[in-house]
């Protein structure tokens, strides 16, 4: 066996020990048990928060808030059903819509007028009336 060789083999031992030796410390880092205490630990405040979240939101259902938030929540969704939110909805995006391309056409005139070497003004249209 050359010494190239043997210096291979001790390299390639040294990472196969490197490899056990990490093993073996993550396994006793888990298997600790300061590891386990934190986790009962953590477990715990969990089941409390939960707990305490659950009593919270049992709470606020009863009380004039969150009855007033149910009747709202109740009232919106027979406005989606009849199609006054879809409606109202369509409305705003379509002034918005017809906003936005005025806005643009404005912008590309004044673009067209200086690239031909004329001042670019501002357009006296509203987009409010637009829409």
């Amino acid at each position: 066996m050359s010494e190239t060789e043997k210096r291979e083999d001790v390299l390639a031992d040294e990472f196969r020990n490197l490899g056990k030796n990490l093993t073996e410390v993550m396994r006793a880092a888990w298997e600790s048990p300061e590891r386990k205490n934190m986790q009962a630990e953590i477990e715990a405040g969990l089941d409390e928060l939960g707990k305490s979240l659950n009593h919270e939101v049992s709470s606020f259902r009863q009380s004039p808030s969150g009855q007033r938030l149910k009747a709202d929540m109740e009232d919106l969704n027979q406005r989606i059903r009849s199609g006054e939110v879809t409606s109202r909805a369509r409305d705003e995006l379509l002034a918005a819509l017809k906003r936005a391309n005025a806005e643009l056409q404005n912008f590309i005139s004044r673009w067209g007028s200086a690239g031909e070497g004329e001042t670019a003004t501002a357009s006296t249209d509203d987009p409010q009336k637009e829409a």
